[in-house]
This record gives C-alpha cells, structure tokens and sequence, in this order.
C-alpha cells in the first residue's frame, strides 16, 4: 500500500533537497500551481533546497525564462537541471557524429549552442537526414500526430545504421487540457522499428548526475537518503528515483489522473492496483504538489 500524504510539509523533515518535476507539477504547461509554488517556498525556508528537473530538451537558461513566461516565481527554486543539458553535452562530445538531422521547432535550435563545460566540443552541424550521421531529436515535428507518421524516415535512419538522440524521453505531456506527444514516444518508435536510441532525461541516470552537480554548485553537500523526487510521471519521475535509490513523492493528479480515480486525492485501492500494473512503487502520493 503506498502511502498517501496530505502535503509536502508533512515529510519535508526527513529531507535536505528534492529534485521536482516541471510539467505536471509545477505549472500544467500554461500557468504556475499556486499549490505548488508555495509548497516550494515553505521547503525552501525551512532550509531546504530545490532543484527543478526536468525533461525539457533546453538549456536551463531557456527554461528559466519559460518559467517567468507560465508565472512562476523564483523563489520557489535554487536550481535547475534539464535533459537538454545533459544531452547537449553528449551531442558536443561525439556521441552521435558531427552531421545531425534535427527534429523538433525552431525555438528549440539554442540545444546547438555548445555548453560551456564541453572543453573542445566537436563542429556539430545540421543537415538533412540522407547526409546525417546520427538524430538529436527534441520532439515530434507535429506534436499532435501519431509518432508513426515518422515510420519512413526512421526506417531510412535505421538502414544507414543513425543513432537517434533523444533530449526528452517522456512520451506524452499535458498542456492544460491538451495532450501532446513528446520525444520519448519518437525514441521509443525508432527503438522498436530497430534502431538506437540514447536517453538523457528522467529515468536514466546522466540527469540524476548533473542534478547531484547542480545541487554541489550551491554549495550543498546532500546523501542520496535526504533527496526526494516530485513527479508525476511514474515511468519517468518514478522510475528514475527508484533506479537512483532515491525517496519519491508520486504526483497523482497530472498524466495518471484518470487511473488514480484523482479528485483532490487519488483513491487508495485504485493507486495501489496501478502501481502493481506498473510494477513501480514511489514511496508516497499525494493528489497535487502543494
């Protein structure tokens, strides 16, 4: 049975930092969750420290600004981690050549900007798929299409043996009443058509790296047991919290609303059977980040 809490609060004792999630969480990809601003805040005065971590394909400098754009204030925050980061770095540093087919939208061309960290970054330029070497993929190039609408292109990339890099490996995302495909659900077509795909993001293990070194650069010296992770991706947030033995407070109000029977609290008996289809257990739920 998985424990249901009221409230951040109620356990922000036993922890020194929490890595939370963005989109489902903190904002619903329109406007900021008063709730859940304020949760932040209190933890934060109470000395904790809070890392934002998420799947965005973009620099943090792009998602801060994306923040003041959905009204968050920051004052609930002392950092941030994305996926994009990390997955810049992999890009600069070789790992899917120096001819890169791009997919994704034009405000996402800054993931081509090298990060500062990468000391001799390699000559990374776009080019169209039949001269490629590998795919950095941001996202579908239509948000709302089926993912397999990619089928002949992917199977072109698979023949000429391309690596896809997948900068945001969640699969779908809601924005307010809308849902949108991302580029996980991309990744994980071209991996199952043969293909290969690399992860940055939530659940694999390099953004739970860089989230440690953004958390070091506070000057905040942190054990794993006094980590929490706020999600609600439970394949993402989750997932990627259990593979880094780190405490989880499981968000059920955002993509798993419908299966928790969520009103302002999910339904016990229907969050422990969901857990046990997912064969994925957090360590608490809570209906919505407040």
């Amino acid at each position: 049975m998985v424990q249901i809490v009221d409230s951040l609060s109620e356990i922000s004792d036993r922890y020194d930092a929490v890595f939370c999630d963005l989109w489902g969480c903190l904002h619903d990809g329109v406007t900021a969750c008063p709730e859940a601003v304020e949760a932040l805040r209190g933890f934060r005065a109470g000395g904790g420290k809070v890392v934002l971590l998420t799947n965005a394909p973009r620099a943090r400098a792009d998602v801060a600004r994306q923040l003041i754009g959905f009204k968050v204030p920051d004052d609930c925050w002392d950092t941030i981690a994305t996926s994009g980061d990390s997955a810049r770095v992999a890009m600069f540093r070789g790992a899917i050549g120096d001819k890169v087919w791009f997919m994704g939208h034009d405000f996402d061309l800054t993931f081509f900007d090298p990060p500062a960290i990468v000391t001799d970054p390699v000559d990374v330029k776009r080019v169209a798929l039949e001269d490629a070497t590998g795919i950095a993929c941001l996202g579908p190039f239509d948000t709302h299409a089926d993912p397999a609408v990619n089928r002949p292109e992917f199977l072109m990339a698979k023949q000429m043996g391309l690596k896809l890099l997948c900068a945001n490996p969640d699969i779908i995302v809601d924005r307010g009443e809308d849902r949108e495909w991302c580029a996980g659900a991309l990744a994980q077509l071209y991996t199952e058509m043969g293909g290969e795909s690399l992860y940055f993001g939530k659940p694999h293990p390099p953004v739970y790296t860089l989230a440690r070194q953004r958390l070091e650069q506070l000057g905040a010296s942190v054990p794993d047991s006094r980590i929490l992770c706020i999600g609600d991706g439970i394949l993402t947030d989750v997932q990627g919290a259990l593979g880094e033995d780190l405490d989880s407070l499981f968000i059920t109000g955002g993509l798993s609303r419908a299966e928790t029977n969520t009103d302002r609290q999910p339904e016990q008996a229907a969050l422990d059977a969901y857990v046990v289809r997912q064969k994925i257990t957090p360590t608490y739920a809570v209906g919505y980040l407040r």
